[in-house]
């Protein structure tokens, strides 16, 4: 009997040992969001691995990017809501701004240097409801934000949880940032920092230096990428390389439900006038890679550094493989992927229902 007990102990102990090594990934999606361009569509799959506890998503946090922090919270809370994990999924509002960069900056930056996409900074910050624009499907009837800041969300649940916690990072870095400088002491208890963002062997699609999130806030992005945390980075050289095109828009129109539904609203007006239409992939691939590491064919551990000093190199992004300026940190920077198994996987996600199905 006692052997036999000692077996049943043995048993337990190694089934728990297999539960917390295969216990999902607790995630923070920092993110500059959007109703479904990059960054939506990576919600989307975000919320299916949370409700098929693939990964513990513990929370999704602002910052100005793409859009204001204000559009974003609209389009945030609606996400919510559209995916049935409101309840699980807060939304926190963070920076406004970028801690130097600023909108009479970038008219100047276009007038000497030439800009492409300028997110947020094509019109000034919005003073009022009325300058905000409903997702298609309506705004949020019963969702609000969280009291926490988004900065404080990320210190108090990187603090509860040490050496457990992925932040997902496809926006500026101006939240993560300023969370580093108000509590310094996170930083070694954060798991790793998974990216969208630089241009490291090509040019910028911002200015002809620069990739947008990096440039958008150059100095929270030197702060972040300094800090020693594991780095792992999806720059603009992999995201060129894999196209949103009419075949994969009509694999995902083909099914029913909510998000094909949400496709053929906000994408199908762009296929239908050309038929060529595409877009390149930026925020899909880091959050997919959470899950599915081994979908990177081609990486290089370089040492990343972002030029912030005011001329036409602000905000480039440098990978150094030797010689990197001291305070650098040696990131995994991924330049190809396996393309037809991350479709594959991309379209299984997002042709699921919703509400999630736990």
């Amino acid at each position: 009997m006692h052997a036999f007990l000692k077996s049943c102990a043995l048993a337990v102990s190694l089934g728990l040992s297999a539960t917390s090594v295969h216990a999902a990934e607790k995630v923070i999606f920092d993110t500059d969001f959007n109703v479904l361009n990059d960054d939506g569509q990576a919600f989307i799959m975000l919320a299916q691995l949370h409700a098929q506890k693939r990964i513990d998503l513990l929370g999704m946090t602002l910052v100005s990017g793409n859009a204001w922090v204000d559009q974003e919270q609209v389009d945030a809370l609606k996400a919510v809501e559209r995916m049935g994990v409101e309840k699980e999924i807060g939304v926190y509002s963070g920076a406004a701004y970028p801690l130097l960069h600023d909108y009479a900056t970038n008219e100047q930056e276009k007038a000497l240097f030439g800009a492409g996409w300028p997110g947020a900074f094509k019109h000034p910050r919005p003073t009022s409801a009325s300058e905000l624009t409903a997702p298609p499907d309506g705004l949020a009837t019963h969702t609000r934000l969280r009291d926490e800041t988004a900065v404080q969300f990320i210190v108090d649940s990187v603090r509860k949880n040490p050496h457990q916690v992925t932040i997902l990072a496809v926006g500026p870095l101006t939240n993560i940032a300023l969370a580093i400088r108000s509590a310094p002491d996170i930083v070694p208890l954060i798991k790793r920092i998974v990216y969208m963002g630089g241009a490291i062997e090509i040019p910028g699609n911002t200015t002809p230096a620069a990739e947008f999130n990096w440039w958008f806030d150059p100095e929270a992005a030197k702060i972040v990428l300094r800090s020693p945390i594991e780095h792992v980075i999806f720059p603009n050289d992999v995201c060129e390389k894999v196209l949103f095109d009419a075949s994969v828009y009509q694999r995902i129109v083909a099914h029913p439900g909510t998000i094909p539904q949400l496709y053929k609203t906000v994408l199908g007006p762009d296929f239908a006038k050309d038929p060529n239409y595409h877009s390149f992939t930026w925020d899909s691939l880091p959050a997919l890679y959470l899950v599915h590491p081994e979908l990177v064919s081609e990486s290089k551990d370089l040492w990343i550094d972002v030029d912030t000093h005011f001329g036409p190199d602000y905000g480039r992004s440098m990978g150094y493989k030797k010689g990197a300026p001291v305070g650098t940190q040696k990131a995994k920077v991924v330049f190809a992927v396996d393309q037809p198994r991350f479709w594959d996987e991309y379209v299984k996600l997002v042709t699921l229902p919703a509400p999630v199905k736990r």
